[in-house]
């Protein structure tokens, strides 16, 4: 099993698809409990619901390990993107719903951390560091479009139902101030999805990491509500009806955000 796969693509757009495995390495998997091996937390059918990123010339960069493994959106320091308020870990113990995943006793220790971030963790961003670098050296700038999405109700990390759309910035500092707003326009004009920038989700550490725009590398993250395309308990079931009408705005997003960037960045490239 390949730690992560890339498509590659020939236009400055990068889909970053980090919480979307669900292979757990067979010796970890004997150290799971039953709700372990089931990856529920799982960013589930994020390749099939963005099945068009090639007909946009992106590259696709997907991780083919469970998040419970390694988070790959987590600061590898192990600070939290989020003080104050619950989140899971760089190495997870527990579900969202605060419920554990290893048998007692069989938690990673800080050794067994380390060497998940050298093994399992590096090979992501050294994939996504390889994919900015070639969309700069061809076009001048890179966007990395960070592909996620959560059950609408999880109680114990935000109130009530979460909007069915969740661009995150890092507050507006991931990408420039136009391209927020060319994504945030497509957004406000359709009514069959609710939306919010930087609301709970102001986007991982993927996002707070490589967005950069003083050195043409613009992020954003999406957080969509599962239940906008698949079914949110299991098994899981991708709602292809559904998923076409949510990439009925996905796709415009997406067009808004390499669209601004095409009238914007490559005379300053």
């Amino acid at each position: 099993m390949e730690i992560v796969s890339v498509t590659k693509g020939t236009g400055p757009l990068i889909l970053s698809m980090p919480h979307g495995g669900t292979h757990i390495p067979e010796a970890l998997r004997a150290r799971f409990n039953n709700l372990g091996c089931a990856v529920p937390d799982t960013d589930w059918w994020m390749d099939q619901l963005y099945n068009f990123g090639t007909d946009l010339n992106a590259t696709v960069v997907k991780a083919n390990l469970s998040r419970f493994v390694v988070d790959l959106n987590r600061d590898p320091s192990g600070q939290s993107l989020y003080p104050g308020q619950t989140t899971t870990g760089l190495c997870p113990t527990e579900v969202f719903d605060g419920k554990a995943i290893y048998n007692e006793g069989e938690e990673p220790d800080e050794v067994e951390i380390e060497d998940r971030r050298g093994t399992y963790f590096a090979p992501y961003h050294h994939a996504l560091d390889a994919a900015i670098a070639d969309a700069k050296a061809a076009h001048g700038y890179a966007l990395l479009y960070d592909c996620h999405s959560i059950r609408s109700q999880v109680p114990r990390l935000f109130e009530g139902d979460l909007p069915n759309v969740n661009l995150g910035t890092h507050d507006g500092q991931s990408c420039a101030p136009g391209m927020q707003v060319a994504i945030t326009d497509v957004c406000q004009a359709q009514g069959g999805f609710s939306f919010v920038a930087n609301g709970r989700f102001k986007g991982g550490w993927i996002t707070r990491n490589y967005g950069q725009p003083a050195r043409q590398v613009h992020a954003v993250q999406v957080e969509l509500t599962q239940c906008s395309y698949m079914m949110e308990t299991p098994p899981w079931t991708f709602d292809e009806e559904k998923a076409e009408q949510l990439r009925g705005l996905l796709r415009p997003m997406l067009e808004a955000m390499t669209g601004w960037a095409t009238a914007n960045l490559r005379a300053i490239a």
